[in-house]
C-alpha cells in the first residue's frame, strides 16, 4: 500500500473513522490482476443493524474504482474494518429497485454523491456488505 494511502488511513482512524463528514470503513480486497491484498477507505452507510452500503462512485470518473474490480474478481476474499474490528465480508451487488432504494438512502447521508452520478455515464455500483457466515 502506498505511503500516502497509509498516512490517510492513519489520519482517518484517529478521527474516528470519519473524513469530510463521511463515516468510513476500510475495505480489503485481493487485486484482480496482482493477487495482492489492497486496502481502500470507502464511505459507509448503515443498512439495518448488521450491514453496510458502499457506492463505487470513484469521484464521478468514467471507470469503476479498482476495489470494485477486485471484489468482482474475488468476491470470496473481501474484508471490512471499522471501529478497529476486521471481519470477512459477504458481498451483494444491488440491482433494480433494491439498488435505487439503496442509492436514495446513500444520498440522504451523502448528498454530494449525486454530483458524482451526474459526472459519469456509468451506473454507479452499490454493494451491500454483511459479515460472512
Amino acid at each position: 500500500m502506498g505511503l500516502l494511502k497509509n498516512l490517510m488511513i492513519k489520519l482517518h482512524r484517529r478521527s474516528g473513522d470519519r473524513f469530510m463528514g463521511m463515516d468510513l470503513l476500510y475495505l480489503t480486497t485481493v487485486g484482480a490482476k496482482s493477487g495482492e491484498k489492497r486496502q481502500s477507505p470507502v464511505a459507509r452507510v448503515a443498512d439495518g443493524d448488521d450491514a453496510w452500503l458502499i457506492a463505487g462512485t470513484n469521484g464521478g470518473k468514467s471507470q469503476h474504482p479498482a476495489w470494485y474490480h477486485n471484489v468482482k474478481a474475488h468476491p470470496d476474499q473481501v474484508w471490512f474494518e471499522y471501529g478497529g474490528q476486521t471481519v470477512q465480508a459477504q458481498v451483494e451487488e444491488l440491482h433494480g429497485p433494491r439498488r435505487d432504494e439503496a442509492w436514495q438512502q446513500i444520498l440522504v447521508d451523502q448528498p454530494r454523491f449525486a454530483d458524482y452520478a451526474r459526472k459519469t455515464d456509468r451506473v454507479i455500483p452499490i454493494l451491500r456488505l454483511t459479515r460472512a457466515v
